[in-house]
C-alpha cells in the first residue's frame, strides 16, 4: 500500500487530490448512502436528523448499533481490510468485500446479505443531495474502488474527527456529535445558540428540521464541482449581517459566495507547520465571528477558557 511510504505527518494528513480518486469517491458516496438509508429506515428519529449519520471508527465508518426487533445489528465499512462487516446481537454475521463493482451490483449483494441474516428492511433506492441521481439498482455508471485512496480518505476522517472533538469540547451548550452525513458525504459538528431560527420560506421537511434552530456548523468534505481537493467549511444559519466580511484565521481561509460559507482548503491545512493548530484556528475564529455578530449568549455556552466577552 502506497500509504506505507508516507511520512508520519502525511500518514495523519495524507495527500488526496480529488482528480486521483474522483470515480472512487463518487462510487463510495453511493455505497454509504445505501448503508445510511438502512439506518434511516430503522432508527427512531432524533432532532436535526442525527439518527441517520455514520461515525468514524477504528477501522472505517460505522452505523453504530441499530435496533431490529428486540435485537440490534451494526454495519461497518472497514478501510483497512477493505470489507463491510454486518454484525448482529444474535451472533450471526456477514462480510462483503470492498472492490470495484457497480452500485447496482453492490446494492443487490448488500440487500441479499441483510436478508440472509433475517433482516428485512426496505429503503428508497434513489440517491439524495447529488445532481442527476440514478437509482441504486440501476446504477452501472459508478463502479470504481481504489483501496489506497479510500484508505487515505478514512485516515483523514480519523485525524479530523479527533480535532473536531477537541473543538466540540470547548462548548457546553447544545452541540451535535461529530458525525458523517452520507447525503452530503461530509464529517461535521454543529453548535446551537439555543434559540429557534426563523422559518425558511419554501424549505422542505428535511431542511426545516435540520435548521429549526440557530447554528454554527463546521465540517470537512473531500471536494466537489470545480474544487481540486477537500476543504473545511464553516457557516452560520441564519447568517448574521457582516459575517462574510469577518477577518478569520488562517490567512488562506476565505468566504465563498457560491457556498455561503468560509472555506479553508485541505491542502493548505495539510501543508501548514501544525495542521491541528491551523484547523482549530479556523474553527474557533469563524465560530467567534458568527457568534459575536449573532449575539449568542457566549458566557453561558462556552467553557470559561474560551468565552471571550
Amino acid at each position: 500500500m502506497l500509504t506505507q511510504t508516507l511520512s508520519s505527518k502525511d500518514l495523519a494528513w495524507p495527500p488526496l487530490p480529488l482528480a486521483e480518486w474522483k470515480d472512487t469517491c463518487e462510487t463510495l458516496h453511493m455505497w454509504t448512502q445505501i448503508v445510511g438509508k438502512v439506518r434511516l429506515a430503522l432508527c427512531p428519529h432524533i432532532n436535526h436528523w442525527w439518527e441517520v449519520a455514520l461515525y468514524v471508527s477504528a477501522r472505517g465508518l460505522t452505523t453504530s448499533p441499530m435496533p431490529y426487533g428486540r435485537d440490534t445489528f451494526e454495519i461497518e465499512f472497514d478501510f483497512i481490510d477493505h470489507k463491510i462487516d454486518i454484525n448482529t446481537s444474535w451472533g450471526a454475521s456477514k462480510t462483503l468485500t470492498l472492490a470495484p463493482r457497480s452500485v447496482a451490483q453492490f446494492y443487490h449483494e448488500f440487500m441479499d446479505a441483510l436478508h440472509s441474516l433475517g433482516i428485512d428492511v426496505k429503503i428508497w433506492p434513489m440517491p439524495v443531495e447529488i445532481p442527476n441521481p440514478i437509482r441504486f439498482d440501476q446504477d452501472s455508471q459508478h463502479a470504481s474502488y481504489d483501496a489506497e485512496h479510500a484508505h487515505r480518505f478514512w485516515r483523514i476522517l480519523v485525524t479530523v474527527d479527533t480535532v473536531f472533538k477537541e473543538f466540540r469540547g470547548r462548548f457546553i451548550g447544545k452541540d451535535s456529535p461529530v458525525h458523517f452525513f452520507w447525503g452530503s458525504f461530509d464529517l461535521c459538528v454543529t453548535r446551537f445558540s439555543g434559540r429557534r431560527a426563523p422559518e425558511r420560506p419554501g424549505a422542505d421537511r428535511i431542511t426545516r428540521e435540520a435548521y429549526s434552530h440557530e447554528v454554527s456548523s463546521a465540517g470537512y468534505w473531500p471536494g466537489t464541482g470545480d474544487m481540486t481537493g477537500g476543504a473545511f467549511y464553516s457557516y452560520m444559519a441564519p447568517e448574521p449581517p457582516g459575517f462574510r466580511e469577518s477577518h478569520v484565521q488562517p490567512e488562506k481561509a476565505y468566504y465563498s459566495d457560491q457556498f455561503h460559507e468560509f472555506l479553508l482548503l485541505y491542502e493548505d491545512v495539510r501543508k501548514s507547520d501544525s495542521p491541528r493548530n491551523t484547523l482549530l484556528a479556523f474553527l474557533q475564529s469563524t465560530y467567534e465571528a458568527g457568534a459575536a455578530l449573532g449575539k449568542w449568549d457566549r458566557e453561558s455556552l462556552e467553557q470559561p477558557a474560551w468565552a471571550k466577552i
